[in-house]
């Protein structure tokens, strides 16, 4: 990681309702209000792991023991924001109880639950994300 580099980390979350893979995606309280899944950068001492589970307790309230971590699927992205590099990474996780509240911190104003459809709707301007969710859909068919 270079000094300019932001880092940051976090989950891909997905729940089976009924026959149905839906994934949260939480909305930002801050900027244009966007919609995002858990995930926050990475603090000094801490590892990349160990953010994802820090900021997903933060910002949704889904502890650890709520969800099976797939460390298998790991995506990073990588792209510019306000003119600086920025890696954010991704591991899949599946919520164990698909009822579990969300819990949403200030940093948000609302969570979905949405299908791969209608979630590739909501991030339709972060086309490295819509891929990721893509490949998360493809591995969860094929391999869960």
């Amino acid at each position: 990681m270079s000094a300019k580099e932001k880092v940051a980390a976090g989950f891909v979350i997905f729940r089976r309702f009924g026959k149905e893979i839906q994934y949260l995606l939480l909305q930002t309280s801050y900027g244009q209000h966007h919609w995002t899944p858990p995930k926050g950068h990475v603090d000094p001492g801490e590892s990349e792991l160990q953010t994802a589970l820090r900021e997903t307790e933060e910002e949704a309230g889904l502890k650890q023991e709520d969800f099976i971590m797939y460390r298998n699927f790991q995506r990073t992205l990588n792209y510019e924001v306000q003119g600086k590099p920025k890696r954010v990474v991704y591991w899949l996780s599946e919520l164990k109880d698909p009822n579990t509240p969300i819990k949403l911190s200030d940093e948000h104003i609302d969570f979905k639950w949405l299908n791969l459809a209608l979630a590739l709707n909501y991030v339709e301007k972060y086309k490295d994300f819509q891929q990721v969710l893509n490949e998360a859909e493809s591995f969860i068919k094929s391999n869960l």
